[in-house]
C-alpha cells in the first residue's frame, strides 16, 4: 500500500527596486512615480511516497516573480493642429475664436500688447452669470472640446495647462477651466482663477494642471472672465493643454524546481547493487521531463599498430631486464651408491684324499648395480621476448579482452613472436598449368594394393595400441 504525505509550506518573499511610497494602485489619482516593482512569491509543496523499496521525496518549488513597470506618457499638446487632435479653427494660437457664451473680439497688433501682434482673443461681456462648465462671475467664455479617446489609457494622470494673459484693468477677471470626461461621465473638473478682480497683474504666463485617475475620451477647455469697466477687456493667447497619463506594464514569470530524493530502503542483495554500480558507472545519467535517459559512455578508443605494440614490448623488455633478480643455482649431484657385498662368506667344502689341499673359494662377486636415473626431457625456456608478450597479453583487462582493439593488438604479438611482420606483405602468384592434356590418360597403379594393406595394417596396430598396458 502506497502512503502519500503531501506537506505545504507557503514563503512570500517581496522586494522592490522602488520605493513604496507611490504604488499606483487602482484608482490612483494623478501621476505615479516611474519606478520597477518586483514581487516574489515562493510556494514549496513536498510530498513524500512509501513505494515499498524506497521512499521518494519529492520537493516542488514554484517561484512567480511579478515585475510591473511604471511609466510617464505625454500626449503632446492637444490644442495643437500638428498633433492631429483639433482642426485649425480649435487650435490654442487664437487666430480663430472658438465660440463659446458671452461677447468676445479677436484682436491683433498693439492691442494685444505683450501677447504678440498676431490675433488674440478678448474677454468683453459684463455679466454675471454662470458658465455651461458651471464657474459662477462669468461674463463671456471661450469653449474647445477636443477628442482623446485614441489615447486609451486606464491608470490614471494628470491635466497641464499653460496661457499668456494681458489684463490692462485691475478690475477685470479671468480663470481656467478643464472638464476630462470618459464617455459621458465626468471623471474630473477643474477651474483656476488666473487674475481676480481687483488685482493688477498686467502681462503674465500662468501654468496649472488637474490630477485624474482611471480613462479620459475627451477634455473641454473653456477660458472665461468679466469685462468690468467696458473699456479692454482681460486678452489671452497661447493656450496649450498637455495629457501626460500613467502606463504600467506587469510581467508574470513563473519558474518551477522539482527536487526528488530517494531513500533506499536495505533491500537489495550485493548483485543488485553492483549492477547498479555498473550502470551508473557505464553510462551517463540526464533528467528530462521527468524521464531518465541513460547515454552509454564510449571508451577511448586506443590506435593499434605494429610499430605501437613493438615499442611496449621493448619498454617491457627495458623493465623486465631491471627488475629481474639473478636466478639461484642449486647444484644437485646424486650419487648412486655400489651395493655392499654380503659379509656371508660362502660355505666351504673339505674333501679329505691322500694330499690334503685347502680347495680354492671362488668369491662371487655381485656387480655394482648403480641406478640411473632415466634422463629428464629438457624444458625449454621461454625468451625474454615471449614473457614481456606474455605480460602484455595478461595485462588486457577481462571486460576488454573480446572487443576490437584487445584482438587486434594479440595478433599483432604473435606477429612479432613470430617474426611474421612480412606475412601480409605481396606475394608470388603462382601461375596456373593446363592440365587438361593430363585429365584424358590412366596410369596404372602396380604396387597400389600394397600400400593400401600396409596403411590398413599401420593404422589397426595404432588403434590397438591404446589398449596395451
Amino acid at each position: 500500500m502506497i502512503v502519500l504525505k503531501t506537506l505545504l509550506l507557503w514563503l512570500f518573499l517581496c522586494f522592490s527596486y522602488s520605493s513604496y511610497a507611490n504604488t499606483c494602485l487602482p484608482d490612483h489619482e494623478g501621476l505615479c512615480d516611474p519606478s520597477i516593482i518586483i514581487t516574489e512569491d515562493t510556494q514549496v509543496e513536498i510530498t513524500e511516497e512509501d513505494k515499498g523499496t524506497e521512499i521518494v521525496t519529492t520537493t516542488t518549488t514554484t517561484v512567480t516573480t511579478t515585475t510591473t513597470t511604471i511609466t510617464n506618457e505625454d500626449s503632446g499638446d492637444i490644442l495643437d493642429g500638428d498633433n492631429g487632435y483639433v482642426s485649425s479653427n480649435k487650435e490654442g494660437d487664437m487666430d480663430i475664436d472658438w465660440g463659446g457664451q458671452g461677447s468676445a473680439s479677436m484682436p491683433s497688433g498693439s492691442t494685444c500688447g505683450q501677447l504678440g501682434t498676431d490675433k488674440c482673443a478678448m474677454i468683453t461681456g459684463g455679466g454675471n452669470s454662470t458658465s455651461s462648465m458651471g464657474v459662477p462671475n462669468m461674463g463671456t467664455t471661450f469653449i474647445n472640446s477636443v477628442d482623446i479617446s485614441d489615447l486609451s489609457f486606464s491608470n490614471g494622470g494628470e491635466t497641464n495647462y499653460a496661457i499668456k494673459v494681458f489684463k490692462p484693468d485691475a478690475q477685470d477677471s479671468i480663470y481656467m477651466h478643464i472638464t476630462g470626461r470618459n464617455g459621458k461621465t465626468n471623471v474630473f473638473t477643474g477651474t483656476d482663477i488666473l487674475s481676480a478682480s481687483g488685482i493688477d497683474s498686467q502681462y503674465q504666463e500662468y501654468t496649472g494642471g488637474f490630477d485624474f485617475s482611471g480613462s479620459l475620451t475627451s477634455i473641454i477647455v473653456e477660458v472665461g472672465g468679466r469685462d468690468i469697466n467696458m473699456a479692454v477687456g482681460v486678452m489671452f493667447d497661447d493656450v496649450s493643454v498637455n495629457v501626460i497619463y500613467n502606463v504600467i506594464n506587469t510581467i508574470v514569470t513563473q519558474h518551477i524546481t522539482t527536487i526528488e530524493e530517494i531513500y533506499y530502503l536495505d533491500l537489495f542483495d550485493p548483485t543488485e547493487l553492483d549492477f547498479v554500480e555498473e550502470v551508473f558507472e557505464f553510462n551517463d545519467v540526464s533528467f528530462d521531463d521527468g524521464e531518465i535517459n541513460f547515454t552509454p559512455i564510449e571508451p577511448e578508443t586506443e590506435e593499434i599498430t605494429y610499430e605501437t605494440v613493438e615499442l611496449e614490448i621493448q619498454e617491457f623488455e627495458i623493465d623486465f631486464e631491471i627488475d629481474l633478480p639473478e636466478p639461484e643455482v642449486e647444484e644437485t649431484v646424486e650419487v648412486a651408491q655400489a651395493e655392499e657385498p654380503s659379509d656371508e662368506k660362502p660355505e666351504e667344502t673339505e674333501t679329505v684324499e691322500e694330499t690334503t689341499e685347502e680347495a680354492p673359494v671362488e668369491a662371487e662377486s655381485k656387480e655394482e648395480e648403480v641406478e640411473k636415473e632415466e634422463p629428464k626431457k629438457p624444458v625449454k625456456e621461454p625468451s625474454k621476448k615471449e614473457k614481456v608478450a606474455t605480460k602484455i597479453v595478461k595485462k588486457i583487462d577481462d571486460k576488454e579482452r573480446y572487443d576490437d582493439t584487445a584482438q587486434i593488438k594479440t595478433l599483432i604479438v604473435m606477429q612479432i613472436l613470430g617474426d611474421t611482420k612480412g606475412f601480409f606483405d605481396a606475394q608470388a602468384t603462382i601461375q596456373d598449368t593446363n592440365i587438361n592434356q593430363y585429365l584424358d590418360k590412366s596410369l596404372q597403379d602396380q604396387f597400389g594394393v600394397l600400400f593400401e594393406q600396409a596403411q590398413g595394417q599401420t593404422m589397426e596396430d595404432m588403434i590397438n595400441a591404446q589398449y596395451i598396458d
